[in-house]
């Protein structure tokens, strides 16, 4: 099971994230095997917040030359995404109350992903729409380089959903194999 968690994730990072360019800032990190990929096997929210908490420990006492990100998969809990999306407020706090602010922060990703005020099915949900739920943790530090040089970080978003928007239905389902099983 972990192999396939694995492989999903891969091949989402790989082949959306990457290769559509949905984050110009995923290339180098995943070229130089600076992303990690951890697997929380939790079945409730205390053990999946330790499980975090491990991974947030981990990030901040390595080098960002050594591991720049991770990805925490979550395999046994947190399908529905009404829940996924209530447990990011215990993240949010999790991470305050640790005293993480200011140096990592956690991006969300599930295969359910709705934004606000869209429907299912708009095509700029696909952006966020990962094999498993995740929860990115990001250092923030590395995230305000990458933006200081990117010539056009406010026009990420509105540059992805046209992207999404362009895709055919043979290449969502190619893309998403996940979301059309």
């Amino acid at each position: 099971m972990d192999q396939q968690i694995l492989d999903d994730i891969n091949q989402w990072l790989d082949e959306v994230v990457i290769g559509l360019d949905l984050c110009p800032f995923a290339a180098r990190p995943r070229r130089e095997k600076r992303v990690r990929i951890a697997i929380s096997h939790a079945t409730d929210e205390e053990t999946l917040l330790n499980d975090l908490q491990a991974e947030l420990e981990r990030l901040s006492d390595t080098p960002a030359e050594t591991l720049e990100t991770t990805l925490l998969a979550i395999s046994d809990m947190l399908e529905n995404f009404e829940d996924y999306n209530d447990f990011l407020d215990a993240v949010d706090l999790w991470v305050e109350q640790f005293g993480w602010e200011g140096e990592l922060q956690v991006a969300s990703f599930h295969p359910q992903y709705q934004f606000a005020d869209t429907e299912p099915d708009d095509a700029g949900n696909l952006t966020n729409r990962s094999p498993w739920p995740l929860l990115h943790i990001i250092r923030e530090e590395s995230l305000e380089k990458a933006i200081e040089h990117h010539p056009d970080v406010d026009g990420i978003p509105e540059r992805n959903i046209a992207r999404m928007e362009a895709l055919t239905d043979g290449d969502r389902k190619r893309l998403f194999p996940y979301l059309f099983g």
